[in-house]
């Protein structure tokens, strides 16, 4: 899979080229189109919905463009490392990557419970939509830092993290992050996105606009 990238940093569109035969998984709420003739086949429903896409003959292409408008970012696995994921912030990545919300860090951070982060490993590209602009933090052996779950977008296992309360009697759930921050110590990066999706739909709810307005 390539993977070329056109209205960024504001609103970026991923163009991903299959080779002929080659599959790709990506967010259905994504796809905007595709070549003529390439498979699309819908897994699942709701929020672990997958689209299993796949090229003819004469290979193919997908334009997916993230439903909050903002930057893209690709990530390279190359099979040693793996990357913890925000699930809002997947929009795409190769067959030959697996993704596993059992992983032993997710059972580290979540306890063994279903949390608002899935974990890629494997070989090929995962392509990341954020929020606004992405910022990459890279952490040296021993440097640490707080970081609110809104604005993480994903981050490599070779960080260690630690999921908390932003305040101790604050309405906190881990399905979905809200009121909760991670601390991070290197070394490894952190992408992190500009803008918060649960924050704006706070600010939207406190100025009165609501799907019932």
């Amino acid at each position: 899979m390539q993977v070329r990238t056109r209205h960024t940093p504001t609103f970026g569109v991923a163009r991903l080229v299959l080779a002929p035969g080659e599959a790709v998984l990506a967010d259905p709420l994504t796809i905007a189109a595709t070549s003529y003739g390439l498979a699309v086949e819908v897994k699942g429903a709701g929020a672990k919905a997958v689209a299993l896409c796949t090229a003819g003959t004469e290979g193919g292409w997908i334009d997916a463009a993230p439903v909050l408008p903002g930057d893209l970012h690709q990530v390279e696995l190359d099979g040693t490392h793996g990357w913890c994921l925000a699930r809002h912030s997947w929009i795409a990545s190769s067959s030959t990557v697996a993704m596993n919300p059992e992983a032993p860090p997710m059972q580290a951070i979540f306890g063994g419970a279903e949390g608002f982060m899935n974990y890629a490993h494997g070989q090929g590209a995962v392509v990341l939509a954020c929020y606004g602009a992405l910022d990459l933090v890279t952490l040296e052996a021993g440097e640490a830092v707080t970081i609110s779950s809104d604005h993480v977008v994903a981050f490599a296992d070779t960080v260690q993290c630690r999921l908390r309360p932003s305040a101790p009697d604050g309405v906190q759930s881990i399905q979905t992050g809200e009121g909760l921050v991670f601390d991070f110590a290197g070394p490894g990066a952190v992408l992190t996105q500009a803008r918060g999706p649960r924050r704006l739909t706070t600010w939207l709810r406190a100025n009165g606009v609501s799907p019932r307005s």
